[in-house]
């Protein structure tokens, strides 16, 4: 299986999105969701490394994170609906601490996440939160890409 093939990607991110909803919700063990998402889904075709690394990172720096995209949000990050809120953890946590992922693939991704799992519009919010994040953690990445370079 290649491990970072984009699809396998998408689907560790798709199914983030849900342990970390359950994660918000409930407040479980990490490693108790993780056995019941490898138990309960098939895991082929997902990048299982990409998704254990941040499954269990972001938790892990939640105040981080949620501090980073503090400054960008229009309301309280508890006001936030619980799949907006892992969505923006997600896309945050990638354009913070996986600088290996592009900036727009980072934001792209989660966008559509919001799309797929996210209240009507949740993505154009999502969008714009992210999109100030990367425009503050990634300057060189976006001063490059605006070059040519």
């Amino acid at each position: 299986m290649e491990r970072n093939k984009p699809s396998n990607r998408r689907k560790a991110r798709s199914l983030l999105v849900q342990a970390l909803y359950q994660w918000q919700l409930t407040g479980a063990d990490i490693g108790v969701i993780e056995a019941e998402f490898f138990t309960d889904n098939k895991m082929d075709k997902v990048d299982t490394h990409f998704f254990r690394e941040l499954l269990h990172a972001i938790p892990r720096r939640v105040s981080e994170i949620d501090n980073a995209v503090a400054p960008y949000l229009d309301r309280k990050e508890g006001d936030l609906d619980p799949v907006s809120r892992a969505v923006l953890r997600i896309g945050a946590y990638e354009l913070l601490f996986r600088i290996d992922v592009p900036y727009k693939v980072a934001i792209n991704e989660a966008v559509n996440l919001a799309k797929s799992y996210g209240p009507s519009e949740a993505h154009k919010y999502i969008n714009g939160v992210l999109d100030k994040l990367a425009a503050q953690s990634r300057q060189v990445e976006i001063r490059a890409s605006r070059s040519g370079g």
